[in-house]
């Protein structure tokens, strides 16, 4: 049984790995995460390291740790988002849209624009202008402040599909 500390310390290393993470050294953060695992599973670690495995190109197991997150916390959205990249990077997009459905309607989720935004490049690769609209536009609603959205931006990716 975990004790408070125990929690702490977790996510003490969640913090450390992350800041390994962002300056690319993935190896440290992947041993970093799993200390905090070993120490008091959360869905966020299992989250964040296999966010650590996608950058290492080992997908799968990206997906299996986001899948263990998902059996911990349901209600974290990051994890279906996650999945939904992970599998539009291995082309299988109509598996992705569910996994991104799901991550749009989690309680628990920061930022919630992403799977919009994800579901829109979906869309746009596959042609379907209208259904990519239609999630830029929800994404945009939730965050207006995101560049990548502006209208000159949008038309830019769109002349690009024609």
């Amino acid at each position: 049984m975990a004790t408070a500390r125990d929690q702490e310390r977790a996510v003490e290393l969640i913090g450390q790995a992350m800041q390994h993470q962002m300056e690319q050294e993935f190896d440290e953060a992947i041993r970093l995460y799993k200390e905090s695992i070993a120490l008091y599973p959360t869905a966020d670690a299992h989250t964040y390291l296999g966010w650590a495995y996608s950058f290492k190109g080992r997908l799968n197991e990206a997906i299996a740790q986001c899948e263990i997150a998902i059996e911990i916390d349901p209600e974290f959205g990051n994890p279906y988002n996650d999945i939904g990249v992970y599998l539009m990077q291995q082309q299988k997009l109509d598996d992705a849209i569910p996994w991104l459905e799901r991550a749009k309607n989690a309680k628990r989720y920061e930022p919630r624009h992403f799977p919009y935004i994800n579901l829109g490049r979906v869309y746009l690769t596959k042609g379907m202008i209208q259904q990519a609209i239609k999630e830029f536009s929800g994404a945009l609603e939730i965050h207006s402040s995101d560049t990548e959205l502006s209208s000159a931006h949008l038309l830019d990716k769109f002349n690009s599909v024609r």
